[in-house]
């Protein structure tokens, strides 16, 4: 909201009004609703993302553009403009907690892990879902991917913000973010829901208010969203960072769902079906899939301790350089 917006004192009422309204869509119990605004927010993103593409292609330069190939910015550090630049590797500097935090950021939007069992969980056919995780993973990876591409070759090295949104001019940049409102309003739905579903099972693990329509399951229901959303809130305005939080929130989080937990459970899994062994069979076949499942945790004990560590020292940088604003600020935080 505050991106299609020009002032920037509005920030705090836009962010009480996103959680009233996500607060809102958040009420329904099972997914059947959700089900239908995830459809719409795919449409719009798939819209927004089609639009910044193009825009990138089209406008004369990218934000922030300045014809000189180096310049003293106000707080007396050297940028560099010019003609963009794009290359394969990354460019000359780039630190290790640069290049990880990107990776981190990048890795954040395609680990959802957590929600699946969720989802399985209200299918009419469970068997069906892997055709569905296939389906949705494919179209993801060769959507961005190409996106991605062809922005960065546009947008170049040196005015490459994160999202990609941010490199393109203001007008472009408006109509495009505005499409993906509805989709970063699902978005918090859907893990706000999920994120109320652990604790409500919990509390009407054996309960007829678990599924009935009875006023203490809906208050209950209503009333852990509601703190739910307020903690959000607090979180999106007391923290003034944002890249280095995804980083963060990544590295903590995604690491062990995203890869120690589906690792652990593969070899839990051979407990159950009454191997003595790790390995399924004793194949080539098996011990790949061991070998595949320890790579895994593996992975995910390195988000946890390096990615860690790279994010919690970005934020240090960002503390040190004064780019960090105040809590609850009047200051945009748009792109």
């Amino acid at each position: 909201m505050t991106e299609a917006d020009d002032v920037g004192c509005r920030t705090v009422s836009f962010g009480v009004v996103a959680a009233i309204i996500c607060w809102l869509f958040s009420l329904p119990r099972t997914f059947d609703m959700l089900s239908k605004l995830g459809t719409a927010s795919a449409f719009f993103t798939f819209v927004s993302v089609l639009l910044a593409t193009i825009f990138a292609g089209v406008q004369s330069h990218p934000a922030g553009y300045d014809p000189r190939s180096t310049f003293t910015n106000p707080d007396g550090t050297t940028g560099v403009g010019g003609s963009p630049i794009v290359t394969a590797v990354p460019v000359l500097g780039t630190t290790f907690v640069n290049g990880l935090g990107a990776f981190l950021n990048i890795s954040y939007t395609f680990i959802g892990q957590i929600t699946l069992p969720s989802f399985i969980a209200e299918m009419k056919d469970p068997r069906e879902f892997p055709k569905a995780l296939w389906a949705c993973t494919i179209a993801e990876v060769i959507l961005f991917s190409i996106v991605g591409a062809v922005v960065y070759a546009y947008v170049g090295n040196q005015y490459m913000t994160a999202p990609a949104f941010g490199s393109l001019q203001p007008l472009f940049k408006k109509v495009s973010f505005s499409f993906m409102i509805p989709t970063l309003i699902f978005l918090g739905v859907l893990y706000a829901s999920v994120s109320a579903r652990f604790v409500f099972f919990r509390i009407f693990q054996n309960s007829r208010h678990k599924h009935d329509h009875t006023l203490v399951g809906w208050a209950t229901w209503a009333s852990i969203l509601l703190a739910t959303w307020i903690v959000a809130f607090i979180i999106a305005q007391v923290i003034p960072f944002f890249s280095s939080l995804l980083s963060l929130m990544s590295s903590l989080f995604d690491s062990f769902f995203g890869f120690i937990f589906w690792g652990v459970a593969y070899f839990r899994m051979r407990r159950a079906d009454g191997s003595v062994t790790l390995v399924r069979d004793h194949t080539v076949a098996g011990y790949l899939l061991a070998a595949l499942n320890i790579a895994i945790i593996l992975i995910g004990v390195f988000f946890l301790s390096v990615g860690t560590y790279a994010s919690v020292e970005s934020i240090i940088l960002e503390f040190e350089s004064g780019a960090v604003g105040s809590v609850f600020s009047c200051a945009s935080n748009g792109l």
